[in-house]
């Protein structure tokens, strides 16, 4: 059996006014999801099905957690497939938790209001061209608090007719699509609840994609891009955006250079920028992950905590199958009392000084300063 089976019997067996007791088959297809070991999913997934406990649920669903992630419906984002209240389709689709917010806005508009415009929030932090066929919200026709609430917490969903349900592979490449879908919305998330930036969603995040091997020309991966200003279309209005970044990043890797260090900025995106020690080859050496930030109107306070959230999504996402990178803050001026406060979050931070660069300790004790 695989999961067009598990649907299929879910849709045949669930009767929601034969009440939620564990004599009922549909409840009992539910409350066995978990111990299921023929779903045949991705690695490292588990499924739990939802039938409701002393109320039968008007729209049963299964969720799919990642067993070392987000395994708690009651709040932030998950994966599952809900049933429409009649059985005639199921939708997979990407939730935001709802109870958690049951306290502070009730179970009513406010709540769906709020959920719908966060949802439009992440929905852009997900690749649209992706997910030909998906939807925002399912379709789940109950008028109910509860599957109001999920059709307004949906980010995106893709809905299958039940009589006609899809085969495995296509249900796989669909969870797959999904998966990828749920962590680029993880992330997005917390870079919106970490950043006051209006642009902070607007990141697209590849993991698994590293740099080359370093070569022997320490300088070979490393393309800072352009420093001239540029003009962006943002909201129906024309933008003039400086790049000042970009030749922050292109200055500290000529100076890293001469240091002992390769930095890469080929295939690297989102990172702004890698280091390796010179000679070490890529599988053996450690890595240093540097997020570089201009510091605005001498005030370093929006940059450094946007550092502090890009440098420890990028670790944990990035790096799932490598060490742990060294982290750095890299900032177009001093940062004063937020260099040991870094410091203290595992993070170091360099910094143009005149025409040299100071740093933190750890960054001293690196060799990174001159």
């Amino acid at each position: 059996m695989g999961i067009r089976d598990l649907l299929s019997e879910v849709a045949s067996t669930y009767d929601r006014t034969a009440g939620s007791g564990r004599d009922v088959k549909g409840q009992q297809v539910l409350r066995k999801v978990a111990g299921r070991t023929d779903l045949a999913l991705p690695p490292g997934f588990k499924a739990k099905g939802h039938g409701g406990q002393t109320t039968p649920a008007a729209t049963p669903w299964i969720g799919v957690f990642e067993e070392s992630g987000q395994r708690d419906p009651k709040k932030g984002l998950y994966l599952a497939y809900i049933f429409s209240q009649d059985l005639a389709d199921v939708s997979l689709t990407l939730q935001q938790g709802i109870t958690w917010l049951e306290d502070r806005l009730g179970r009513g508009q406010a709540r769906e209001d709020h959920l719908r415009r966060h949802a439009a929030r992440l929905r852009r932090a997900v690749r649209r061209q992706e997910r030909h066929g998906w939807v925002d919200e399912p379709r789940l026709r109950d008028g109910a608090a509860r599957p109001r609430a999920y059709e307004a917490a949906s980010v995106i969903a893709k809905t299958y007719d039940t009589a006609a349900l899809p085969t495995d592979v296509t249900l796989m490449e669909d969870l797959l699509l999904g998966i990828e879908s749920l962590r680029l919305a993880e992330e997005a998330d917390r870079v919106w609840w970490g950043s006051d930036a209006p642009e902070a969603l607007e990141m697209s995040y590849e993991p698994g994609h590293h740099a080359p091997q370093p070569v022997a020309n320490p300088l070979a991966n490393f393309r800072p891009k352009d420093s001239s200003d540029y003009v962006a279309q943002i909201r129906a209005r024309q933008q003039v955006k400086r790049r000042s970044h970009e030749t922050l990043i292109g200055d500290f890797g000529l100076h890293i250079c001469e240091r002992g260090y390769v930095p890469i900025t080929d295939l690297q995106h989102p990172k702004d920028l890698v280091l390796r020690p010179q000679g070490a080859s890529e599988e053996s050496s450690e890595e240093w992950l540097v997020e570089a930030k201009v510091v605005r109107n001498g005030n370093p306070t929006q940059a450094v905590r946007e550092a502090i959230g890009q440098l420890y999504e990028y670790r944990h996402f990035l790096y799932l199958k490598r060490p742990d990178p060294f982290l750095i803050g890299l900032f177009s001026e001093e940062i004063g009392a937020y260099a040991p406060y870094l410091e203290d979050q595992g993070i170091a931070s360099v910094w143009r000084d005149g025409s040299g660069w100071g740093g933190s300790a750890r960054a001293q004790e690196w060799g990174m300063t001159s």
